[in-house]
């Protein structure tokens, strides 16, 4: 019995050891520990399976290391993990950083600099952005805003090839993150201000040449758009309509521009994205629907051809872009499974929608809306309130969601833990008057006087948590100024995100209770993500403020001029008090007695 009992004593001794050693061991690396899109994934949630930064600790998480890109114009990208360094791509010049993450504080192993010209500056709509890199095969591929397309060798920081894609004496240049699909880079075109031609292109990975062109406007051959096309409703059904619902030739010069997210569906072989404005922003120039500006497209990423289209705003009153994101989510909807894609739109409505054939499942505001009175789900069309349509030479007041958007660029994040979209959002109403504007290459081609305004109740922004089943909100936070930063959610339902007044916050995924904040240096307009390095998790954010929201302080405008930068005067007169200029990368992570 004795020797039991000493055999006994000894296995729980080993059996404790092994326990606490495996508690102490690194974790396993996983591709979950990397972040090589801005989206995280194909399906665009922005979504970590990283738990040991949690609702329970995470207000313990403090500044791990900083690095200043020594650069002072709106810093609205994502950086990029893979293996051992974090990539980041800065504002114009737009220099590709590479940080070690071997060495403490994350020293520069090198840095690519890709000289855009400098005009590149003067044709620019919102901005000097770039929203970030992408990485696959060895290659980091980034735009540059002088409409290059380039591929940096991602150990060496040597060019693999480059490529010149629009032209700025058009009024082109190129804000977005590119999309990699199989053997091909997608990238598209910004300038809907400008009165460019949108486009989307297919690159080769391994050689940079054009593989396919789909434009948004135009004859079918151009928009690829063949006999396998199915469009969802009949107003989005005919052939040449990216011509017909335009008047003579202003389809040439009548935006569409992709400068938004791509998402992709490996089953179903399809690339989903957005398109923005019609050129001009005066709508009585433009009679028609004026197809297919603020529209999305499913395309077969291999060919390019649409296989359906959807217009969310046929002629466009308001400059409601339909570049936002997709989020793709496969729900139990009436008891079945479908496979769904949500979409926040510029017009304040949340889409829920069949993915595989662009039908809506439901369409309802997700933040004060008056210039759209419903989404008709038999036609799809939407409902226009007719007092808020806008017209030349008549000042429409109080429009509301102002031309930004109920939600501009700045991405969602979706849990599959809570079922939550986390929607950054705006708060925001406008007066819009239509004037008379011709084109002139390289030159606005706006027609609009604007002015923006805080919406219902004052605040300018909000991050609300959408249920997406029961189309209403779980939970919504106010914030003074639009949240133009994205978010992030992990498995440790914590929800990520910034504001334009220099908070980084982290919020309680199911119920939004505030955690944690750290001010920053400058407003934050970038896009959290998350990584595991050595077995630790890190968040990291870019801060630096400006985009559109942020023009008044990046762009130093004269903030008493209601209307300037598109009227975005009228909502950030006070932004220079709240914040200055900035460009930092902060690495966040938790003290080792916190983990």
């Amino acid at each position: 019995m004795l020797l039991l009992q000493i055999r006994y004593a000894a296995f729980l001794i080993l059996f404790s050891f092994c326990l606490k050693a495996d508690a102490e061991a690194p974790a396993p690396v996983t591709a979950d520990m990397q972040w090589t899109m801005p989206a995280k994934d194909y399906a665009s949630t922005r979504f970590s399976e990283e738990t040991q930064i949690n609702a329970n600790n995470v207000n313990r998480m403090q500044v791990a290391w900083t690095f200043s890109t020594g650069v002072l114009h709106g810093h609205e990208a994502a950086p990029l993990v893979v293996n051992d360094t974090l990539y980041i791509v800065t504002p114009y010049p737009n220099i590709l950083y590479a940080l070690d993450l071997n060495e403490p504080g994350g020293p520069i192993k090198w840095a690519y600099k890709s000289h855009p010209q400098r005009a590149s500056q003067g044709v620019a709509c919102c901005d000097v952005v770039n929203r970030g890199a992408a990485f696959a095969d060895g290659k980091v591929v980034f735009n540059t805003l002088d409409n290059q397309t380039i591929a940096v060798d991602a150990n060496t920081g040597k060019e693999a090839w480059k490529i010149k894609l629009g032209d700025i004496n058009l009024g082109e240049t190129m804000t977005m993150a590119p999309l990699i699909v199989k053997d091909k880079v997608l990238v598209g075109n910004s300038g809907g201000e400008m009165g460019v031609r949108g486009w989307l292109t297919a690159l080769d990975l391994k050689s940079g040449k054009i593989v396919w062109r789909a434009y948004s406007t135009g004859p079918d051959k151009d928009v690829l758009i063949g006999t396998d096309f199915k469009a969802p409703y009949d107003s989005d059904t005919g052939h040449d309509l990216g011509v017909s619902t335009w008047p003579a030739d202003a389809w040439k010069v009548g935006g569409g521009t992709v400068w938004g997210w791509l998402s992709y569906d490996p089953e179903l072989n399809l690339v989903y994205y957005g398109t923005s404005n019609p050129g001009a922003w005066n709508a009585d120039q433009r009679p028609g629907d004026n197809k297919w500006a603020c529209s999305i497209f499913a395309r077969d990423p291999d060919t390019g051809y649409a296989k359906w289209a959807y217009q969310y705003s046929p002629h466009d009153f308001h400059d409601y872009d339909g570049v936002n994101e997709n989020v793709l989510v496969d729900l139990s909807i009436d008891g079945k499974p479908r496979k769904t894609m949500l979409h926040p739109d510029r017009n304040g409505y949340m889409y829920l929608m069949d993915r595989t054939d662009g039908r809506i499942i439901s369409a309802v505001p997700f933040t004060h809306t008056n210039s759209v009175e419903k989404i008709d789900l038999k036609t799809g069309r939407p409902v226009m309130a007719k007092d808020k349509e806008t017209h030349q030479d008549q000042q429409v007041k109080d429009i509301c969601p102002a031309a930004p958007g109920g939600k501009d660029w700045q991405p969602s994040a979706y849990s599959p833990r809570t079922q939550l979209l986390y929607v950054p959002h705006n708060n925001i109403c406008m007066d819009m008057k239509g004037t008379e504007v011709g084109y002139i290459a390289g030159t606005p081609y706006v027609g609009a006087e604007v002015v923006i305004k805080a919406g219902p109740g004052g605040n300018r922004g909000a991050f609300t948590a959408w249920d997406p089943v029961t189309s209403k909100p779980a939970w919504s936070i106010k914030e003074k100024f639009p949240v133009w930063s994205g978010a992030l959610v992990t498995a440790g339902d914590v929800a990520f995100y910034g504001t334009m007044d220099r908070w980084f916050k982290a919020v309680d995924a199911k119920t939004g209770k505030e955690l944690w904040k750290f001010r920053t240096g400058s407003g934050v307009i970038g896009q959290p993500i998350t990584y595991n390095a050595s077995g630790k998790q890190y968040v990291a954010v870019l801060s630096g403020v400006g985009g559109w929201a942020g023009a008044g302080v990046a762009g130093e405008l004269d903030t008493r001029i209601p209307f300037g930068g598109l009227g975005i005067s009228g909502i950030s007169a006070d932004l220079p008090m709240a914040t200055a200029a900035g460009g930092m990368l902060y690495v966040f992570a938790l003290p080792e007695a916190a983990k």
